[in-house]
């Protein structure tokens, strides 16, 4: 059986896949299309930056296995190649020690100013007052998500004796100092840290997540390291910072695209770098080893644990799917967006034999920032990552649910416990939500734009709500509006025509004193 392996990859693959008695061509010089083109009947494929789009896969007939090696797999058409029944993989966690390194060097390179002094001492210059540095022994370093890249950080900086600061959304506090980093809230680490280094997954949930109200706060001459996301810091902001004569040390490694190009974060970064988190040798071993290693497994024991888009039970309704990660991110929202210990769902009739399956799906729609497209082990093991407690559960009564799911998220506020519940099922092949906590019988259809408020029950409160919408501009297409008779409370669900600002949910929460108001778009 053939692997074609058409990148500069550690030779160590090759060498674990000739040992297992496999035929490994590999070629780092020759484009992918030509070598795909010369080895059509190559049956594994192992990349790292190569793109890997349909027509590579189609000059691939014998193609069974594709494996990246690396984290991220957007340089593969991985949902065409499920159509040709090709699995796909990666490699998780191979690179997180270099990226760790990489901190800790671009901090003492821009405390010693090692690139500058570096260029003038070449140009003949002796510039030893001006470059007077910094130690990093000592210092106070706020780590913003402590995942497996923040944990290995935190072990790195141990031999600087610093004061370790942790912020990790969905960590507890005591696994958090078990770690190694005291937790705390994010306005206490910018305002107290001199040195923040991000870790925390891109996407919408933490666009500009480090914006001008925090970049405010921070002491002068600390230091902000980005090798995360681009994206994630919002860079007009230190530009505008530096203009009112804030001095802020920033340093990045990520970018909008990798490639040549004038970066954006040219002008205010101190030291940039074109995203080599990963390019060590060491990690660039470990990726070869565990590509190669899930190569062997996966073509001798079937092993398909690592792979990211395999085919779902075709007799399992994707929109059922949709309403797990639907149900998860309206639990969220509906708990306050805090901190989440615990998740466990409950899976009525047939959808009890593919629970597996909604994993990774609740993740994606409970998590904010979660990776999305993971298999269910992988799910799971996100789950661990993110301190969360995952549980499926069988029912505790054999009501007529149908094909439903019930959803509860265990959250913590001030160190005590919340419960969130809510149940879902498909109406005309559609999700709703048919209870939220003690509100049943809802049958509120899930998608679109929405807004949900709990106050207490009174006249004229739905007149309130749809005079602010009116002068917002925005129509009410249908609205749900229970009592619970026991609480005296009133649960509405507005479904708008567009989505509902922050401003305005708030506006509305006060005129009706609302115990509970978000507005949320699926």
């Amino acid at each position: 059986m053939k692997i074609l392996i058409p990148t500069k990859l550690d030779k160590a693959a090759a060498a674990t896949l000739t040992a297992a008695g496999y035929d490994v061509v590999q070629n780092d010089s020759d484009p992918i299309e030509a070598q795909v083109a010369a080895n059509p009947d190559a049956a594994g494929l192992i990349v790292r930056s190569e793109k890997v789009p349909a027509a590579v896969i189609d000059a691939l007939p014998s193609l069974k296995c594709v494996i990246r090696a690396g984290a991220g797999y957007d340089n593969i058409d991985f949902v065409y190649a499920r159509t040709k029944g090709i699995d796909v993989m990666n490699t998780p966690g191979a690179n997180s020690n270099a990226v760790a390194e990489e901190v800790i060097a671009m901090i003492l390179a821009a405390f010693r100013h090692l690139v500058p002094a570096d260029v003038t001492t070449r140009a003949g210059e002796w510039n030893k007052k001006k470059y007077m540095g910094r130690e990093l022994t000592g210092k106070t370093v706020g780590i913003l998500g402590l995942g497996n890249i923040g944990r290995l950080l935190v072990k790195r900086l141990q031999g600087f004796e610093c004061k370790v600061l942790g912020y990790d959304h969905f960590l507890s506090k005591q696994r958090a100092l078990n770690i190694g980093a005291t937790p705390t809230e994010l306005d206490e680490i910018f305002s107290t840290a001199d040195i923040i280094s991000i870790h925390v997954p891109g996407g919408p949930a933490t666009k500009n997540m480090i914006n001008a109200e925090l970049i405010g706060k921070m002491k002068d001459g600390a230091m902000l390291v980005n090798c995360a996301r681009y994206g994630v810091v919002d860079e007009d902001a230190i530009r505008a910072a530096r203009a009112e004569g804030k001095n802020i040390i920033y340093c990045t490694d990520v970018h909008p695209k990798d490639t040549a190009a004038q970066q954006p974060s040219a002008d205010v970064a101190d030291v940039m770098l074109p995203h080599l988190g990963a390019n060590t040798k060491e990690a660039n071993k470990k990726a070869a080893l565990q590509a190669a290693q899930q190569m062997v497994d996966y073509f001798t024991s079937g092993d398909t644990t690592a792979v990211i888009n395999a085919e779902k039970p075709t007799n399992l309704n994707p929109a059922h799917l949709h309403l797990a990660e639907q149900l998860g991110k309206l639990a969220y929202l509906a708990g306050g967006s805090l901190p989440i210990r615990r998740v466990e769902c409950t899976y009525y009739n047939n959808l009890r034999s593919f629970r597996k399956w909604f994993t990774p799906w609740i993740l994606q729609g409970a998590v904010p920032g979660a990776e999305h497209g993971l298999m269910p082990a992988a799910a799971e093991a996100s789950f661990r990552e993110h301190g969360i407690v995952f549980k499926a559960r069988e029912p505790k009564d054999d009501k007529p649910y149908d094909d439903a799911l019930t959803l509860e998220l265990f959250m913590e506020e001030n160190g005590e416990q919340k419960r969130v519940s809510v149940r879902g099922t498909l109406i005309d092949g559609k999700p709703v939500v048919s209870r939220i906590g003690s509100f049943d019988h809802l049958y509120a259809e899930l998608g679109g734009d929405s807004l949900v408020l709990r106050y207490k029950d009174a006249p004229g409160v739905i007149a309130i709500i749809g005079q602010v919408l009116a002068q917002a501009g925005i129509n009410i297409d249908n609205i749900i509006a229970p009592r619970d008779p026991m609480s005296g409370d009133a649960l509405a669900i507005v479904k708008t025509n567009k989505p509902v600002s922050p401003a305005q949910v708030e506006t509305i929460s006060a005129a009706i004193g609302a115990t509970l108001a978000f507005a949320v778009s699926l």
